[in-house]
């Protein structure tokens, strides 16, 4: 009888629910998968909660060294057909992870990297991190979430060791939409500058000063940057307390009446990380129109003017101006939100997901 290959998936696992997190938990669930290869697996996160990203460093130790030490007996104990690693490729997560690829490469199993975030370039040329990424990802199999983000690790990894698997999700409950008397808009992220919080703040305090007529939900959770308190004072200082709502965190069935309520989803990401953002998915999933930026993968999941519209980021006045023609367009609101649906279940559902991310492990382990 064939025995099932054997992986060794280390990797992040919610919680904190991220979008790594969240692909390593769906991998992990997933019945082809399962049905197809035996897996072990490590936890490689060493937060708990977004509260403590940044902060708690010997729990943080305790952790590493725990998840190291486990690893370490799984490849003493097993033989493996691969290990699989959803690394950080940047700064001091890179490090923290880096131990984890040489220690399997010290029990000669191949390395499949699936890499969730981007921010090499930012590194690559610095004594430190040029020799370690070339030991790291030398003649390892480096899954994608799209090839907008290949220029990231280009001078690291060769097109050839490439493999594109773009994210996928859940199916949910299909909600019916709202129709709001006042065209509502609905942002949902954790409060991060870098999503653009700020930056639709701005957007909305000139929609109100156009006398254009909206309501705007917040959903996300408080960070170490922006807490409740600081997110209230910078609404009112915008004198937006009327249009502005901040309704905290939304999971499950909650998040997705929310979205299907909303007759435009903006998400104006301005992190420089990001990579394919599954809060898009979920937003074309319930049918919204969707206004978002040009950073990382998103330019393959939204096709411009066709399943969305497109801004660039950190420019408040364009993304008003954007927001303001789909407030006053209802017609092209629907005709981008039936598009971005019918995108979402020929492209993004978590079969497709599963299908691709079977195909990519079978063809590494076999190369």
């Amino acid at each position: 009888m064939n025995r099932k290959p054997k992986i060794l998936m280390i990797a992040p696992l919610p919680p904190p629910v991220h979008g790594s997190a969240m692909m390593t938990q769906y991998i992990k669930n997933s019945d082809i998968i399962n049905e197809n290869f035996e897996l072990d697996w490590i936890n490689l996160s060493t937060s708990r909660t977004m509260d403590e990203i940044g902060k708690n460093p010997l729990k943080k130790i305790g952790r590493f060294m725990s998840s190291f030490f486990q690893t370490g007996l799984k490849l003493i104990s097993n033989r493996y057909s691969a290990c699989y690693l959803a690394i950080t490729c940047h700064g001091i997560g890179f490090l923290k992870d880096f131990p984890f690829i040489m220690l399997c490469r010290l029990f000669g199993n191949k390395i499949i990297i699936h890499q969730h975030n981007k921010g090499m370039s930012a590194d690559v040329d610095k004594k430190l991190f040029r020799p370690l990424f070339k030991s790291a990802y030398s003649k390892a199999t480096v899954i994608l979430l799209s090839w907008r983000l290949y220029p990231d690790i280009e001078k690291i990894v060769s097109r050839s060791q490439v493999k594109i698997c773009p994210n996928g999700i859940p199916v949910a409950d299909q909600y019916p939409k709202t129709d709001n008397p006042v065209p509502r808009l609905l942002f949902l992220s954790n409060l991060i500058e870098s999503k653009g919080v700020m930056t639709l703040l701005d957007a909305c305090k000139i929609l109100k000063e156009s006398n254009i007529d909206f309501q705007c939900d917040f959903i996300g959770g408080e960070t170490s940057e922006i807490s409740k308190k600081q997110f209230i004072d910078e609404v009112n200082k915008r004198n937006l307390g009327k249009n502005l709502t901040y309704l905290g965190c939304k999971f499950g069935d909650d998040k997705y009446r929310h979205l299907a309520n909303c007759d435009i989803f903006v998400f104006p990401t301005n992190y420089s990380n990001e990579c394919f953002p599954l809060v898009i998915l979920e937003a074309m999933q319930q049918k919204c129109a969707i206004v978002t930026t040009d950073v990382g993968g998103i330019p393959d999941i939204i096709r411009n003017e066709e399943s969305g519209i497109i801004v660039p980021a950190n420019e408040p006045k364009e993304l008003a101006t954007k927001i303001k023609y789909l407030i006053t367009n209802p017609l092209k609101r629907k005709e981008l939100a039936e598009t971005a649906f019918k995108d979402f279940y020929i492209k993004y559902t978590i079969s497709n997901f599963e299908q691709k991310i079977y195909a990519q492990l079978k063809s590494a382990i076999v190369q």
